[in-house]
């Protein structure tokens, strides 16, 4: 019953009461041809013990015992569990999002601790409660350097995540916003800054530029802004891993920031829910999508806290609205919230650290073994290797076969990088794990 609520008395009782004598006379209204006059072709139903044991099975499928290289957006990290202790409290857990903020006080105030969080992290002046995931805070943040400039076009670098670079471009497509592509580098891997700056005109809104890019490689992000200030137009920086922003110089120089925030304490679970940020100067506030909390005092004089704008459609007037689709991720933030409280500033950089010297030291593994770095530019966490004449997809299933999740095979965004492999190391990844896949690779 706890599955399959209705009973055949039940069903026949609703079909009198319609004036119907079996299920056939509800759909007697279709077509004959569209009526399926058989059972679907699925397993019969289970029990919810038989349930319990088949996903019981289908975890210990799962790559319990493996070492994973694998990144390019989704990262491995280790999760402090105080966060699942803390987001498990009723007044989080069933606080989807704040419709009557301010008797939400305790949302708001994690809210607006995760903004001032946010603009520490990325030396922004003010960030909003959260976008869906990264992926659709870029285009989120082109649209906005639109609304700025009063301009139309991008420029958005080639070394952008592929699939960030793909949701833009269904944006754009149905916004009529024209996007150019900026090439990278064929031997740093970064952005090619003349072939940006011969891009970048008095038409363009926005330069798009991710750091670490998607080779791993950190971009120059002050080139970038000056040439796209020269211009007029704006500077977007994206980032997929966060942890990089504990050594990292904050993009400051840019004019909006947005990223993915899954590195902070937020599973990879086959692809979601994630998290984005949105961040930018000051001046910008008014065209900044979604919800922003600000602080203020109640009329007894007390700190307290109010959802300070809101520019969705259900909040004010459509044809004002700066977006009608972003939301916060209030739960997901919150996540986030205790990750960079628990980790602290110089918790972070030594996370950081840890990351960065794990990555050298694979680079340096592998190029002992002949495989060396595809690009010269400085790296985090993650670089892309060369695989010589071996196939990168038969490299990996020869590590699967000794329990070693390998890396991202390039050529399935990057043709031109189709014997090259994008590997990852994060804190988690063990000395003992980099020396098995320098040995096998």
């Amino acid at each position: 019953m706890r599955y399959l609520p209705k009973s055949d008395s039940e069903r026949r009782e609703m079909l009198a009461s319609m004036g119907l004598d079996s299920i056939e006379d509800l759909f007697s209204h279709l077509p004959e041809e569209l009526r399926l006059k058989r059972p679907l072709q699925i397993p019969p139903g289970k029990s919810e013990y038989e349930i319990i044991e088949y996903f019981r099975e289908r975890a210990a499928e799962n790559a319990n015992g493996y070492s994973s290289f694998l990144g390019a957006g989704a990262y491995y990290h280790f999760r402090p569990v105080i966060i699942d202790s803390l987001i498990s409290r009723g007044e989080f857990l069933t606080a989807y999002t704040p419709y009557q903020p301010e008797i939400s006080q305790g949302t708001l105030a994690s809210i607006f601790e995760f903004q001032t969080m946010i603009c520490e992290l990325t030396g922004m002046d003010v960030a909003n409660a959260s976008m869906y995931d990264g992926s659709t805070a870029l285009p989120e943040a082109v649209m906005m350097a639109c609304r700025i400039t009063g301009r139309d076009r991008a420029v958005v670098a080639r070394s952008v995540h592929p699939e960030y670079r793909e949701v833009h471009r269904t944006y754009a497509r149905h916004q009529g916003l024209p996007v150019d592509e900026a090439p990278y580098d064929k031997e740093t891997g970064s952005v090619d800054v003349e072939r940006l700056e011969g891009l970048v005109n008095e038409q363009t809104a926005a330069v798009v530029l991710q750091s670490p890019n998607f080779f791993g490689v950190v971009e120059p992000v002050q080139k970038a802004a000056r040439i796209a200030h020269e211009k007029g137009a704006l500077l977007i920086v994206v980032f997929t891993e966060a942890v990089s922003l504990g050594l990292l110089q904050p993009p400051a120089d840019a004019d909006i920031v947005a990223g993915e925030l899954q590195s902070f304490a937020i599973s990879p679970s086959y692809g979601g829910p994630y998290v984005g940020i949105l961040a930018a100067k000051e001046k910008y506030i008014r065209q900044m999508p979604g919800r922003l909390v600000g602080q203020t005092t109640d009329k007894e004089g007390n700190r307290a806290f109010c959802l300070t704008l809101a520019t969705r459609e259900q909040h004010i007037r459509r044809e004002k609205a700066t977006s009608n689709i972003c939301t916060n991720q209030a739960l997901i933030a919150l996540m986030a919230t205790i990750f960079m409280s628990v980790y602290g500033k110089q918790g972070l950089r030594e996370l950081a650290e840890q990351n960065l010297a794990k990555a050298r030291y694979l680079a340096g593994a592998l190029e002992a073994r002949g495989s060396r770095p595809r690009f010269s530019g400085p790296f985090f966490n993650e670089f892309v290797v060369q695989c010589g004449e071996r196939n990168p997809a038969e490299i990996n299933r020869r590590l699967l076969e000794r329990r070693i999740i390998g890396g991202l095979e390039m050529g399935r965004f990057y043709p031109e990088l189709a014997d090259c492999m994008l590997l990852c190391a994060t804190e988690t990844t063990k000395r003992v794990e980099i020396d098995r896949l320098a040995e096998h690779f």
